[in-house]
């Protein structure tokens, strides 16, 4: 038995980005912000950065792209991903991303766009491919 479960809440690097695969499903991504700030021994302020690729399928991924925006805060529940993938100039890279299975609304949306704040959004049954299962290579749009 394993658990495979990311539970973030940040900010959007960039506004999403909206593509459709070959077979229509809808695919969105973006990158999201958390930060941590602490106080170190000699009283200084310190801040740490972490950057995450955020993906989402079919329903979720429109609700995503018309609602969020650059700025805007978002909490995502996902599981993490780690695939490979060949560059346009032949190289080999590794990309680690959290696809969404549940993402709730923060904030007043004054940050950053979109509207209100607080929304639930609908459940995700189809926010991701079935458990353990990979989209097929031909169907990522990237």
């Amino acid at each position: 038995m394993g658990v495979n479960k990311a539970i973030l809440i940040g900010r959007l690097g960039k506004d999403p980005e909206l593509k459709y695969t070959a077979s229509g499903r809808p695919v969105t991504t973006f990158t999201l912000a958390t930060t941590e700030r602490w106080t170190n021994q000699e009283g200084q302020k310190q801040e740490q950065t972490t950057w995450h690729n955020i993906v989402a399928w079919g329903r979720p991924a429109e609700i995503m792209n018309e609602y969020l925006a650059k700025g805007r805060e978002v909490y995502i529940e996902g599981r993490i991903v780690n695939r490979s993938y060949d560059d346009k100039d032949g190289n080999k890279r590794h990309i680690s991303e959290i696809v969404v299975q549940n993402f709730q609304f923060i904030g007043s949306g004054r940050e950053g766009g979109g509207q209100g704040g607080g929304e639930r959004a609908p459940a995700a049954e189809d926010a991701a491919a079935p458990e353990g299962a990979a989209p097929a290579e031909d169907d990522l749009p990237f």
